[in-house]
C-alpha cells in the first residue's frame, strides 16, 4: 500500500515510528530481542517473590512491593471488605462527591505523615501532572532537577504551556540551584521539583542543603517521595521528614502502590493548599477517584505502618538490603544507592547491560536491565529491587549469579571509582 493509499491512522503510526525514541527502541528490539526481557508475561507469583514466566521459575528482584504487603492477608481481606461495603467503583468526580472512607483516609494519612492535610490521587503520575501546574501561574517559576522523575517532567511541560518558566539545575546541587534561582529573578514564587529518592540509582536527595537555598530565594520544595514512602523514616513516613524534620517549606508526594502495595498516591500539604489544589489541579477535578476497595486496603496498610509489625517488616527489609550491598561490595562492584531498596549495579555498555541481565535471568534471577534514555548513555545498570519477603538464601543466590555473570562480562570495578553523573 502506498502512502497515498494509506489510511490517516496508518500515516500517524508511520510518523511516530520516525521519532528518535521509537527508532532507538526498535533498534534495541531488533538487535537485542533475545536479551531485552521487556513485557514479560508473568503466569504466577509466589509468597517469597517467586514468579513463573514461560514455564520458568524465577526469583523476582524487579518489582517494587518492598514490604511484601501485596501478599499480606490483612490487606487482601480489606479489599474484599471495601468491595462488599461500597461496590467496585465510586462513579463521580471528586469535585462533586466523595465516599466517606476517602475523606476519613485523607485525614488518617495526614496524621500518619505529620502534615496538616492530604489529598489522594489515583497515581503519582496523575498527582505530578495535576499538582505541579496547579501550584504556579505565569509570574512564577519551576526549577527542576535534571534527573527528576518523568512524571515531574511531564507536569512541568503542562506548566510551561500555561506560560510558566521552567529551568533545570544540575542534579542534587545546591550551588547550581542557587545560581539558577538568582539568574531567573524576578519571579513571584518558585517551586523546586525534585525526587526524594531517585528511581534509577536509589540516591537520596540532599534535602537540607536544597531547602536552605529554597528559603533564601522565596522558593518551596516539591518532593516526589514515591520511592521512600513506607521504607524510609520513622513509621515509613519517607525521606522528607527524616531529612528535614518538618514540612514547613515542603509539599510532598507519596506513593500508595509501591511499598504500600495497594493503589494510588497522596499529596501531603497544608489545609490551605489542599483546598486550593481541589480547585486548581485538573487531574483531581477531571480524573476519577481511587476505587473504594483500595481505599479500605490503604487504610489497613496505614494501620500496619503505625503498628509494631512495621518494625519487623522494616528490619527484615533493611537486613536484606545490607546483605545484598555487602555482598556486591565484596565483589568490587560499582553499587549505586544502598540505603533504600533500590540498588543499581553499574555495567556501562548497552549491549553488555542486556547480556548481563539475561545471564542472571538464565540462572533464575530477574532484575531490570536499564539503559539509555532512562539512564545516561553508556551508563547502563542492573536495577535490583529488594523486598522484605525475599529469603536470605535468595539474596545469596543472586550474589552467586552476579559472581558467575562477572566471569563472562567485565563489569566496572569500584576500586577504580566512578565519576559519572547519575540519578
Amino acid at each position: 500500500m502506498s502512502v497515498q493509499d494509506s489510511l490517516p491512522l496508518d500515516n500517524l503510526a508511520l510518523g511516530l515510528r520516525q521519532s528518535k525514541l521509537v527508532r532507538f527502541y526498535e533498534f534495541a528490539d531488533a538487535h537485542f530481542g533475545s536479551l531485552h526481557l521487556k513485557e514479560l508475561d508473568v503466569a504466577e507469583v509466589g509468597p517469597h517473590r517467586e514468579m513463573y514466566v514461560g514455564g520458568k521459575q524465577l526469583v523476582n528482584f524487579g518489582f517494587d512491593s518492598f514490604l511484601g504487603l501485596d501478599q499480606d492477608e490483612r490487606v487482601k481481606r480489606a479489599l474484599v471488605r471495601g468491595a462488599r461495603e461500597w461496590g467496585t467503583q465510586f462513579g463521580a468526580s471528586r469535585a462533586f462527591a466523595k465516599c466517606h472512607i476517602e475523606v476519613e483516609l485523607e485525614a488518617k494519612i495526614a496524621r500518619w505523615l505529620g502534615t496538616e492535610a492530604a489529598l489522594i490521587f489515583p497515581s503519582v503520575t496523575l498527582a505530578n501532572v495535576g499538582v505541579l501546574p496547579g501550584l504556579v501561574d505565569s509570574q512564577d517559576l519551576i526549577a527542576i532537577d535534571e534527573f527528576a522523575h518523568n512524571s515531574i517532567v511531564e507536569g512541568t511541560k503542562i506548566a510551561r504551556a500555561n506560560g510558566v518558566r521552567v529551568v533545570p539545575f544540575t542534579h542534587d546541587s545546591a550551588e547550581a540551584l542557587e545560581r539558577v534561582l538568582l539568574e531567573a529573578r524576578p519571579y513571584r514564587s518558585a517551586v523546586i521539583a525534585i525526587d526524594g529518592v531517585y528511581s534509577m540509582s536509589g540516591a537520596i536527595a540532599s534535602l537540607r542543603e536544597l531547602d536552605e537555598v529554597a528559603r533564601r530565594h522565596d522558593a518551596v520544595l516539591y518532593v516526589d517521595d514515591a520511592h521512600a514512602t513506607a521504607v524510609m523514616g520513622e513509621k515509613g513516613r519517607g525521606a522528607v521528614l527524616e531529612g528535614l524534620g518538618s514540612y514547613d517549606n515542603t509539599i510532598v508526594v507519596g506513593c500508595l502502590s509501591k511499598a504500600c502495595s495497594v493503589f494510588g498516591a497522596f499529596v501531603g500539604c497544608s489545609a490551605a493548599l489542599q483546598r486550593l489544589l481541589k480547585m486548581r489541579s485538573t487531574t483531581y477535578i477531571f480524573g476519577g477517584p481511587v476505587p473504594p476497595p483500595y481505599l479500605e486496603a490503604i487504610s489497613t496498610v496505614i494501620d500496619i505502618l503505625e503498628s509494631s509489625d512495621y518494625e519487623v517488616l522494616r528490619e527484615r527489609l533493611d537486613r536484606n538490603i545490607r546483605r545484598l550491598v555487602d555482598g556486591l561490595q565484596q565483589q568490587d562492584r560499582v553499587v549505586l544507592g544502598g540505603r533504600s531498596p533500590i540498588i543499581s549495579v553499574l555495567v556501562g555498555d548497552e549491549e553488555d547491560t542486556f547480556r548481563a541481565g539475561k545471564l542472571l535471568y538464565d540462572q533464575g534471577h530477574y532484575v531490570q536491565s536499564v539503559v539509555f534514555p532512562a539512564v545516561p548513555y553508556h551508563a547502563g545498570v542492573l536495577r535490583v529491587q529488594v523486598n522484605a519477603n525475599h529469603l536470605p538464601e535468595q539474596i545469596d543466590g543472586l550474589l552467586a549469579a552476579f559472581e558467575q555473570m562477572g566471569s563472562q562480562i567485565e563489569l566496572p570495578s569500584a576500586g577504580f571509582g566512578f565519576a559519572g553523573k547519575f540519578a
